[in-house]
């Protein structure tokens, strides 16, 4: 699990969006919840591609609420790794927020499930 994830709230533009990306270099941002009962989403680098880029829209036009995905699958801490993986195959998922309670904690990937979680169960410690 990554604990270091950068996040953004949707009524930012997607021009935000990148320079937070740039700052923070990752390709993938934790939309913030508006309030109590309402999810996390996520916008990724490949979403501003598809949803703005390829469509020629202007990034300083375009919000985060309009082309992020929400509700996101998110994951608990102590889930197995090997259901983890399962969950990420089944729906094709790049990144997933990692949820203690109602609050992210972290992101995970696919990469992480195997260079750090498969990694531990073959190096003993």
């Amino acid at each position: 699990m990554k604990t270091d994830f950068a996040s953004i709230d949707g009524s930012a533009t997607i021009s935000e969006a990148l320079r937070v990306m740039k700052a923070q270099k990752t390709s993938t941002l934790v939309v913030n919840k508006r309030h109590d009962d309402d999810e996390y989403a996520l916008v990724t680098s490949g979403d501003i591609a598809r949803h703005v880029l390829a469509k020629d829209k202007a990034p300083e036009r375009v919000n985060v609420y309009e082309i992020m995905l929400k509700p996101v699958i998110s994951v608990r801490p102590d889930m197995d790794i090997r259901y983890c993986s399962r969950l990420f195959a089944h729906y094709d998922l790049v990144r997933a927020p990692v949820l203690e309670g109602r609050e992210v904690i972290g992101t995970v990937s696919p990469n992480a499930l195997v260079l750090e979680g498969l990694y531990k169960t073959i190096e003993p410690e």
